[in-house]
């Protein structure tokens, strides 16, 4: 994940996903409202209504920017060598969520209100394939590169991505060290199952 949306802007879309990002951190998602956003935003809930008609909505729209964020921290990625880009894709994933455990529990919640709420569950949707096609890329970059075994990169994906899912679920419910543990785990399945023997 990016780092921590805290600083300052004149954009005001921009300052009430902040505001949004702050809230939701100090509230969670199930006490969470627009008057809450407001106090972080340090302006009223008309100026909030303004700009979006529910507080769904506006949560809508604070998943396409916490997306949106990830992107741009994934594209930062410099370097071309498949290994270590897997590698620091899966830092995203797991590692940079240690000092954002607020927020995980958050996006927990709100992706319990996925099959109830088509808009969010659109945004969770678009999340997890876009997720899926960059360590599909990676994968298959590796392959091509001979430096990845040939493995099916879709099934490869799917099964760091439960790790992933698996670890976030556990970090918020149990905060037993589970997204370290999986880093690991995550590691140990790239080490066994896809680098190539030399």
């Amino acid at each position: 994940m990016a780092d921590s949306p805290d600083r300052s802007g004149s954009d005001p879309d921009e300052e009430i996903m902040r505001a949004t990002y702050r809230a939701l951190r100090e509230h969670g998602y199930a006490d969470l409202t627009v008057k809450r956003i407001a106090a972080e935003y340090g302006k009223s809930t008309a100026a909030i209504h303004y700009h979006y008609d529910t507080k769904d909505n506006l949560l809508a729209t604070f998943l396409d920017y916490i997306l949106g964020r990830f992107k741009d921290s994934v594209h930062e990625v410099e370097t071309t060598d498949p290994e270590r880009r897997l590698e620091l894709l899966l830092d995203q994933l797991l590692v940079e969520l240690e000092d954002h455990r607020d927020l995980l529990v958050a996006m927990l919640e709100m992706r319990s209100q996925a099959p109830y709420k088509e808009a969010f569950g659109e945004r969770f949707q678009q999340n997890d394939e876009y997720v899926c096609y960059l360590l599909e890329t990676v994968i298959a970059q590796g392959i091509e590169a001979g430096v990845f075994a040939e493995v099916d990169p879709d099934h490869v994906a799917r099964a760091l991505m439960t790790i992933v899912d698996g670890a976030r679920t556990r970090e918020v419910v149990l905060g037993d060290d589970a997204l370290a543990t999986a880093r690991r785990t995550a590691e140990e399945y790239v080490q066994a199952v896809v680098i190539r023997d030399e």
